[in-house]
Formats: C-alpha cells, sequence, structure tokens
C-alpha cells in the first residue's frame, strides 16, 4: 500500500512527481480554479483539451464540404472500423467482433433477447441485486416480454460476484447470465475468465457489462471466450455525455445472431430497400437505425490517447490511486466512523473506492459548493471515481481532506 506522507500535499506531490503518466492530465480540458478536485471520472470522463477543434473540423470538412458523400466514404464502415479500434486497445478483441451503436440500455436489450433466443428450451436469465439499476430492469423488462424468469445472486455490500456465489444458481435452466465486470457501487472487479468459463460449464451465455472497466483496466474478451459485451464510452472513455456505447459477439455466434430490433442499417443491402427484412453479416446486423457519426469523434481521440498511454500503465496508477484512496481514508475519516465499501485487495477492485457513513448525502452535497466533485450512491456511499490519466495523486488528497471537513462539520451540528 502507498505509505500516506504526514504531510499529504507533499506526500501527493511526490508521486504526481514520479508518475510516468502526469503529462497526459495536460491533454485534458482545464475547467479552471474554481474546480478543486474532479473524483467522478467513472460517472463522466472530462473532455480532451482539442474536443472543440476536432469537431469543429469534422463539422467543417467530413459533413459541410463532403456532406452526404461522406456515407460512401468513411462513415457506413466509421461503427466498425472504431469498434475494431477500441477492440484491439481496450477490449483485447480481434477485428469483426465489436461496433458502436445505440446507448448501453439498447444494446443489452439486444443482447440478451439475442442470447435467449440462441438457447431455446432455457428459460432462466441470472444477474446480481447489486447490478447497475438499468441492467435489473432492462432483464425484468425482457422475463416480462418473453416468459423467463430471472434468478439473482446476493453478493456482500463490498463484494460482488464470485465463482462461488455463481456456482450456486446456475442450472440446466440457465440460458444467460448478465454481469458487471466492475460492481458500480462497491467497484469489485469480477474473475471475468474464471466466471465466464463455469457459465458454458452449465451451457449458457455470459454477456459481461463493461461500464465501468473499459478505459480503466485490461480486458481479454477473446482469451476469456465471453460471448457478448457491452459498455459506455462516457466513463474512462471520455467520449462525452450521452456518447454511443459498444457492443461485442464473438465472431462464432454473429451468424445466428437474433438481435430484435430490426433497422434498415442492419439489413443486408440497407440501400436496396428491399422487403421482408434479411439480416447483414457480421456485426452490422448488430445495427437498427443510422449510427451516431458525430458523437463517435471524441470516442476515436480518447482511444488513441489510451493506446499511447498503454492500458497495462493506466492500470498500474489506477491500483495506486485506489491503495491511496483508502489509505487516506483509514487515517483522515476514521475519526467519523465510516465504512470501506470496497475491496481493500487491488486484485478484487476496479479504479472508483466507495466510503460509508450516514452523513454522506449531505457531505457530497457540501463538497459540491467547495469545487470537490465526488458521487453519491445510496443508501450512504460517497463514490472516489479515480481516472488514471486525467486525475492527480494532489486532487485525490485534496478531495479526501474535503470529505474530512465536511464530515467534521456534520459531526458538529449533529
Amino acid at each position: 500500500m502507498t505509505e500516506i506522507a504526514t504531510d499529504l500535499q507533499g506526500g501527493a506531490d511526490a508521486l504526481d512527481r514520479a508518475d510516468p503518466l502526469r503529462h497526459f492530465r495536460s491533454r485534458f480540458l482545464d475547467p479552471g480554479p474554481q474546480l478543486v478536485a474532479y473524483l467522478d471520472g467513472n460517472s463522466l470522463g472530462r473532455p480532451l483539451a482539442d474536443t472543440g477543434a476536432r469537431l469543429w473540423s469534422f463539422v467543417a470538412g467530413a459533413w459541410g464540404d463532403r456532406l452526404i458523400r461522406s456515407w460512401d466514404e468513411s462513415w457506413m464502415e466509421a461503427p466498425f472500423a472504431l469498434g475494431d479500434r477500441l477492440g484491439e486497445v481496450c477490449l483485447g478483441a480481434a477485428a469483426g467482433q465489436s461496433v458502436i451503436a445505440d446507448s448501453t440500455s439498447v444494446l443489452i436489450y439486444k443482447l440478451l433477447r439475442a442470447a435467449l433466443a440462441a438457447h431455446p428450451g432455457r428459460d432462466e436469465i441470472v444477474m446480481s441485486r447489486a447490478d447497475f439499476p438499468t441492467d435489473r430492469y432492462l432483464a425484468e423488462g425482457v422475463c416480462a416480454e418473453t416468459g423467463a424468469r430471472l434468478v439473482w445472486i446476493e453478493p456482500a455490500h463490498d463484494g460482488g460476484v464470485t465463482p462461488e456465489l455463481l456456482s450456486g444458481v446456475l442450472s440446466e435452466r440457465t440460458a444467460v447470465v448478465l454481469l458487471s465486470h466492475i460492481a458500480y457501487r462497491s467497484g469489485f472487479l469480477a474473475d471475468a475468465a474464471a466466471l465466464t468459463a463455469l457459465t458454458h460449464e452449465a451451457g449458457a451465455a455470459v454477456i459481461w457489462d463493461l461500464c465501468h472497466s473499459a478505459g480503466s483496466v485490461p480486458i481479454a474478451l477473446d482469451e476469456w471466450g465471453v460471448d457478448y459485451a457491452v459498455g459506455c464510452t462516457y466513463k474512462y472513455l471520455n467520449a462525452g455525455p450521452g456518447s454511443p456505447a459498444f457492443a461485442y459477439v464473438r465472431a462464432d455466434l454473429q451468424e445466428g445472431l437474433q438481435q430484435p430490433l430490426s433497422g434498415w442499417m442492419g439489413a443486408a443491402n440497407p440501400f436496396d430497400m428491399t422487403a421482408p427484412y434479411a439480416p447483414a453479416a457480421g456485426m452490422r446486423r448488430m445495427l437498427t437505425g443510422t449510427p451516431p457519426v458525430l458523437a463517435m469523434q471524441p470516442l476515436a481521440a480518447m482511444i488513441e490517447l489510451i493506446a499511447e498511454a498503454g492500458m497495462a500503465a493506466i492500470r498500474e496508477k489506477s491500483v495506486l490511486l485506489t491503495e491511496r484512496a483508502i489509505a487516506l481514508s483509514d487515517t483522515l475519516l476514521a475519526p467519523y466512523d465510516v465504512r470501506l465499501a470496497s475491496p481493500r485487495e487491488s486484485q478484487h477492485r476496479g479504479s472508483h473506492v466507495t466510503i460509508d457513513h450516514p452523513s454522506m448525502r449531505e457531505v457530497t452535497a457540501h463538497v459540491w459548493e467547495h469545487g470537490v466533485i465526488p458521487d453519491f450512491r445510496p443508501p450512504d456511499g460517497i463514490r472516489l471515481g479515480l481516472s488514471p490519466l486525467s486525475t492527480s495523486f494532489a486532487e485525490l488528497d485534496a478531495g479526501v481532506a474535503a470529505i474530512r471537513d465536511a464530515l467534521a462539520i456534520h459531526a458538529q451540528r449533529g
């Protein structure tokens, strides 16, 4: 664990000077002195400094100059070319298996329905009660539509789904297992390889939600034998609010894929306007409507920044940041009886740490007013999202110190 110096600022400065990724912080837009610490990169990543210029170049060039000709020249293939690059840099996926399209919610729905259809005679979806609400709501909706049944895993408050927990609910009725690679609240990092293997042994398919892991921890979808995966791009991939999501479908599963939202862009010959619908080959069949080409531009730039830094170095700094966050909590926040709600072991933890206390809702509101931005997660957790390429150690120290001061104020009032 990173040793915390008596002089916290001095300790953080030394860590920042030694940080091999320190120069990447200047590649992000500087929000100015009003922001003391941004600790919410796992909800919305900061924009790159040149995002505005990149978008204007696209507007003036491919859109403004080439106009509709750009569809033939590059846009028709953009979701797949960018998906392949994301697969190469962040997902451990060979070309031809990833696509940029839709939102996370829409893609989870498509993959859930497709996975169920691919397993006739099986009628159970397995997932965790600790999964993000959208995942749970979508699974409930799919069950209502299809007559399938949800089987719940009950993980520990500060943990996530383990092989032992999954083994206890798998059966001959399991069609698909939908799991988060990193739990959105606790930050628990699941053993994706082991859980995927267990799912396959039961004859079922797995869908991994990569929203909190893509761009923050190394992923090896091909090596793990994953069936399907989905994730957003506005967290550690810094593509902006509402940016399009991505989907992965293993190559050998694509030919028989029956996704439920048939649309013209996913047809075999989109511009032939033929009837009835015939799905395209490969990942194009995952598309429904016109791809969000404009919204892909910030993502393309961030993928190249991640490639420049390297996922191994990003993960190394992520571990250092989260270890320091836990050490700071243990020292600065311990007098206020906070509870760590994330794993202490780095191999079981993603790039965020959650700390529980009954006053955290009020604490979050207080520190926001003073330029420190973590986020609150019910019932009583404050979540420190640490983006390795844009977060400094000094920023982390300042944020935790502000939380300490807010807890002290609330303790005096109480």
